[in-house]
């Protein structure tokens, strides 16, 4: 079984880091690790201590903390950690979020400092999102669980983006879309307002999503279309 070791130094004027770890040791993950290294330079509050995946990254790869072992050794561990899941895919976060079982495993949003989200915004995140660099997000949105935002991307008024969104680099969302869960916009996708995407369905990078999707489908195109193999 892994072994966290944390410090309990602290005083009143430097209070603890909260000890975290990155579930996914691929790029997404190295991503993720320079988003909490920002925020520590914004203000110091995580102690990074590592990666866990259950595939163990090749001797040459670029790690930049020590990987920890694999969602069995993490749920097995005994002591309270805070977990960011780095997995780009919708289908798979939700799969290795659903894994992370352990009652002393918390999923904090993170924010990178550059997102303005000021109490006036009325943004409502859930668990385990990840809000990239550059992101604009304008006002009462809602976002569910363990959702993910990439760099650059728009959320525009009175969008809902169910659990398990992944939006990639510069995908934008119109005012009063909806995306149902698990739903995948590819780099530059943009869903226009009030339009809405069906759950689990891909739009294709550069596609635009101008009526309303249905579920378990790629669409592509401008305007977006499902694949004929899929209609």
């Amino acid at each position: 079984m892994t072994q966290l070791f944390f410090s309990e130094y602290h005083d009143e004027d430097n209070p603890p880091l909260r000890p975290l770890v990155i579930v996914g040791a691929g790029g997404l993950g190295r991503e993720v690790r320079v988003l909490v290294e920002q925020l520590n330079d914004q203000q110091p509050t995580w102690n990074l201590l590592g990666f866990y995946d259950d595939v163990r990254p090749a001797s040459a790869s670029p790690l930049p903390l020590p990987y920890l072992g694999t969602v069995a050794d993490l749920n097995a561990t005994a002591e309270a950690v805070a977990v960011v899941v780095a997995v780009g895919n919708s289908h798979s976060r939700a799969a290795v979020a659903a894994r992370l079982t352990a009652a002393h495993l918390s999923f904090p949003t993170l924010i990178h400092p550059s997102v303005a989200r000021a109490p006036y915004q009325q943004l409502h995140f859930g668990e385990g999102c990840l809000i990239s660099q550059g992101c604009i997000l304008t006002t009462d949105i809602r976002l569910g669980r363990h959702v993910l935002l990439n760099l650059g991307c728009t959320i525009g008024h009175d969008a809902v983006l169910e659990d398990f969104c992944s939006l990639m680099p510069h995908a934008n969302v119109g005012g009063e879309a909806y995306l149902e869960a698990a739903v995948y916009l590819g780099t530059n996708a943009t869903v226009i307002n009030r339009v809405r995407v069906g759950a689990r369905t891909i739009v294709g990078a550069g596609a635009v999503a101008v009526r309303d999707l249905p579920a378990d489908c790629t669409a592509v195109g401008v305007p977006a279309k499902p694949m004929s193999n899929e209609q």
